[in-house]
């Protein structure tokens, strides 16, 4: 079953609602975003939903103390690590964090330009527990709506999927998510603002549709086996 994880978690409300809607994970953002959520709130929602659903928290270019820190004081289960954290920084980060969920986000404009080298992470998988793949931009590294370039970025996809999990972000909603499961075969997708009414609070019915969608496409894959 896809893995779903719902980033932008700000509200107790909210968290509630996606894993209503069956969420496998939330994901709480600790960089500066308009998503942005304190420690001592992200902990509250925490403690309330239990086992209910994993808590990842994003961090952005965080030194690895802070990052183990926040990970301590607010009961996160993994780290979704979202900036230009290098391969050889990641070994640190597993050191510290023990058996709780890692992923390394890479951005789809930097692996295409060769900017950054799909090779050089994937010989890090020992120390990392999945990639995920986002579009981001310059200025913005998640959140932005927008997809990336999906074709272009299937040899790679598939690499990544025979070292690890894979996860797929970027402008995804209801009405794209199944065509991003039937693509790329995920072991996870992630999404913000396509589950959301305004940055930060979720949308019950958007939730829903996204879940839904997701869980759809892989029951018709079943059915045409």
């Amino acid at each position: 079953m896809t893995w779903v994880k719902i980033c932008g978690t700000t509200s107790l409300r909210d968290a509630q609602l996606s894993i209503a809607v069956g969420a496998d994970a939330l994901g709480f953002v600790f960089a500066p975003s308009s998503r942005h959520i304190e420690i001592a709130t992200a902990r509250e929602i925490i403690t309330a939903i239990g086992s209910e659903a994993e808590a990842v928290g994003v961090f952005v270019n965080e030194h690895l103390d802070r990052v183990a820190e926040v990970v301590e004081q607010s009961g996160l289960t993994g780290v979704q690590l979202h900036g230009d954290e290098p391969p050889g920084s990641l070994p640190e980060f597993r050191r510290a964090l023990g058996e709780r969920k890692i992923i390394k986000t890479l951005h789809a404009r930097e692996l295409l330009s060769g900017e950054r080298k799909l090779n050089d992470y994937l010989a890090a998988c020992d120390s990392i527990d999945a990639i995920l793949l986002d579009s981001g931009s310059a200025q913005q590294r998640g959140g932005t709506g927008a997809t990336f370039a999906w074709q272009e970025l299937v040899p790679l996809a598939r690499e990544i999927r025979s070292a690890m999990p894979l996860i797929i972000a970027g402008g995804l909603t209801a009405e794209n998510v199944g065509s991003a499961v039937e693509l790329f075969g995920p072991w996870g997708v992630d999404v913000v603002s396509g589950t959301e009414s305004s940055p930060g609070t979720k949308d019950e019915a958007k939730l829903r549709r996204f879940v839904g969608a997701v869980r759809q496409t892989q029951t018709s894959a079943r059915q045409r086996e």
